[in-house]
């Protein structure tokens, strides 16, 4: 089979298309023919070895994974031994985690991290949204509680992860305020948002109003920024996930790591993370199919182009979501 393949730390051009040997399914995965895979900023942070600190988790000298790519949809070709919820035929789409392997024609993925992929969604829209659809999921209804009527802030509503936060928010019921640039504006009204903060013009954090719940997918602001737009009674959430170009020991982990440090003082601030979860990525799966969410894809590019696809992720800023096509 054709896989992109990483065996150092660096800019797109380390990534090379190779032939390499089939997959096969050990127990309790299942082989998937992939039509598309998602790209997130994980992969380009997966890509350089960025932050630092991060390699401590993707390995330290080079990537353990040479594969890359992390969320994955298409067809069960063959199944493990264990499996009983999925067989051939299948349309499923997916997290695969730190595994990684979306990025080729053939990947052996865990069956738990899969759902079966509705009619009603394209390939590429089921690429689209396991990582970042779950991971707005999360932060906003699980771990900020969202309810009906509150005031939601997303600092990036315009990325792959506020695309589908903006969505979310408006179907918990919540008057959702989106944070972008002056040229993804209308995209993000498009998608529901009752307002609008062009970053160029307003601050945040220095307007005359707060929001019960701040949800930060950028990484570019102090805490005291970030706290400073929550009422008192509301939460900050932080997604661990940043943005390409954070650089340094720890990029836009920094945030966290303060958090971490003084969680005693700061209990309205909160990081998360979004591991595999298929019930999440089948109740987000719910919201498609009550026509209150949709997966935003921005462009495609072919398995050859993935270094492209990760230049336009790295230097354009790309809004809603990139996937790659077999």
């Amino acid at each position: 089979m054709k896989a992109i393949m990483q065996d150092r730390y660096g800019p797109p051009d380390v990534l090379e298309l190779r032939e390499v040997p089939d997959p096969v399914p050990g127990p309790g995965q299942v082989l998937v023919r992939v039509g598309a895979a998602g790209l997130n900023a994980y992969d380009w942070h997966h890509l350089r070895g960025d932050p630092y600190l991060a390699r401590l988790s993707f390995g330290v000298r080079r990537p353990k994974t040479p594969i890359r790519g992390r969320d994955v949809a298409g067809r069960v070709e063959a199944v493990g031994a264990g499996v009983t919820r999925l067989r051939p035929g299948d349309e499923v789409s997916g997290d695969l985690g730190e595994a990684d392997g979306a990025l080729a024609e053939l990947v052996a993925a865990p069956e738990a991290h899969l759902a079966v992929r509705p009619a009603a969604l394209t390939v590429e829209q089921a690429a689209a949204m396991p990582l970042a659809g779950t991971t707005a999921l999360r932060g906003l209804r699980d771990v900020g509680g969202v309810r009906s009527g509150q005031p939601v802030l997303i600092n990036g509503a315009s990325g792959g992860v506020g695309t589908f936060a903006v969505q979310i928010g408006k179907a918990l019921g919540a008057s959702v305020t989106g944070v972008c640039s002056a040229r993804n504006a209308d995209l993000v009204r498009s998608l529901g948002a009752d307002d609008v903060i062009v970053y160029s013009e307003d601050d945040f954090s220095r307007v005359d109003r707060r929001w019960d719940v701040v949800l930060d997918l950028v990484g570019n602001r102090s805490l005291g920024d970030l706290r400073r737009a929550v009422t008192p009674d509301g939460i900050v959430l932080l997604s661990g996930g940043g943005v390409p170009g954070g650089g340094g020991l720890v990029g836009p982990l920094a945030l966290i790591v303060k958090v971490r440090i003084t969680r005693l003082r700061r209990r309205r601030v909160v990081d998360f993370g979004a591991p595999p979860s298929r019930q999440h990525l089948e109740d987000l799966l719910g919201f498609v199919a009550a026509g209150t969410v949709s997966p935003v894809v921005e462009r495609t590019y072919p398995l050859a182009d993935v270094p492209d696809a990760l230049r336009h992720l790295e230097q354009e800023h790309a809004r809603a979501k990139i996937v790659i096509t077999m």
